[in-house]
């Protein structure tokens, strides 16, 4: 039997490499997303894999998507809690929403999506947890206290939970990415990527979405019950924790 792989924000950039790479590995992947229909939609078609739309946000909406995909596919095996959002602004200007909706999106969805799977990872004795973290949750980033924060925050989750569950065949895992070649970072003007961020990289480039997709695929076998808290940096050389 294939396992079961969830991927959160698993339609668009890293995620959507992280859900393609899961199935080419043999996985039955499904990949949520929150609000981008057109994109989901064109994912699904390009890829076979379903799409489940739900805000990771909310706890309640979380246990009714996980038992939707549950129903269509059979018990998760792998979680990979890819789902982040930035509101970037100087602390001293931060409004409490662009803090809420952060915080709540990118650390408080590890809550409301692992929540939903562990027991029955327990149950079964076999589980992976794998979160996306950031580069900048280990070394912070100026504009960005709400995402640095809640990016620390997941790297500390994995730790704890890692614990709590090593004796039961679960492992709990953390990579946090550099800077990567998605829309997010295409967003930033060429001129600022080419002479303040790439720079800073000691390979000299953006990483790929498909590097990012390798380390989950490597974190998810059957073979890797013995890594587990661990931190994977996976950024060019550009920090180490």
């Amino acid at each position: 039997m294939a396992r079961v792989a969830l991927v959160t924000g698993g339609t668009r950039g890293i995620g959507a490499a992280i859900s393609k790479a899961l199935q080419a590995a043999g996985y039955k992947v499904a990949a949520s997303y929150a609000g981008n229909d057109a994109a989901a939609e064109k994912f699904k078609a390009e890829s076979g894999i379903p799409v489940y739309k739900w805000d990771v946000s909310s706890f309640d909406a979380c246990a009714a998507g996980v038992k939707q995909v549950e129903a269509d596919l059979g018990p998760v095996d792998v979680l990979v809690n890819n789902a982040g959002i930035t509101k970037d602004t100087a602390f001293h200007k931060m409004t409490l929403e662009q803090w809420n909706a952060v915080i709540n999106t990118n650390l408080g969805s590890l809550f409301n999506m692992t929540r939903q799977v562990i027991e029955g990872m327990r149950a079964r004795k076999f589980g992976r947890v794998i979160s996306i973290s950031s580069i900048n949750g280990q070394k912070g980033q100026f504009g960005q206290v709400n995402y640095s924060a809640a990016k620390a925050g997941d790297i500390g989750f994995t730790k704890a939970l890692a614990l709590e569950n090593a004796k039961g065949g679960i492992t709990v895992n953390v990579i946090c990415p550099g800077y990567i070649n998605t829309e997010m970072v295409q967003a930033v003007p060429k001129d600022v990527l080419e002479k303040n961020v790439i720079p800073q990289i000691p390979v000299n480039r953006l990483g790929e979405p498909e590097e990012i997709a390798r380390a989950v695929v490597f974190l998810a076998a059957d073979d890797a019950g013995f890594i587990t808290g661990s931190t994977l940096t996976v950024n060019g050389g550009q920090y180490h924790a």
